[in-house]
């Protein structure tokens, strides 16, 4: 069991997203975006109350990922990406994205803050961003 519940085609569509979104970013890149996933679903706050399932945060809009409107991410996910889902639906939790719940790249320097949300730090060319656990105190 993970720390939240989750079906076998929602652990697909994860390593789908984490490969689509951070695939350049390689493996570790890769499990920030998990990171950030799991705890939209885990956050229970702000844009993410109505989020309680992997298949609802992958697919929330508006707000949700970009790289689900790409053909990309509708490629079928690797023995490798299915692992890196696993996981961090098993709890693995990585700096930047340990708390965080949204990323993006910038064209250059990471803003202190993104959506009034502090920045956490950043990884190659993603900028995480967190909640404060007062605001969202699931992901902590």
């Amino acid at each position: 069991m993970g720390v939240i519940p989750y079906t076998e085609k929602e652990v697909e569509l994860l390593a789908r997203l984490m490969r689509a979104e951070a695939e350049g970013e390689g493996k570790l890149g890769m499990l920030l975006v998990g990171n950030v996933g799991v705890n939209r679903v885990l956050g229970e706050c702000l844009d993410f109350i109505p989020i309680t399932s992997l298949q609802r945060m992958v697919f929330q809009s508006p707000g949700g990922f970009e790289a689900t409107q790409k053909g990309y991410f509708y490629q079928a996910a690797r023995d490798v990406d299915i692992e890196l889902a696993r996981r961090v639906l098993r709890g693995e939790r990585y700096a930047p994205g340990r708390n965080a719940l949204w990323f993006f790249r910038p064209e250059g320097d990471c803003p202190g803050q993104w959506y009034n949300q502090p920045n956490t730090g950043r990884y190659k060319s993603h900028c995480f961003f967190a909640p404060t656990q007062q605001d969202c105190p699931s992901v902590y």
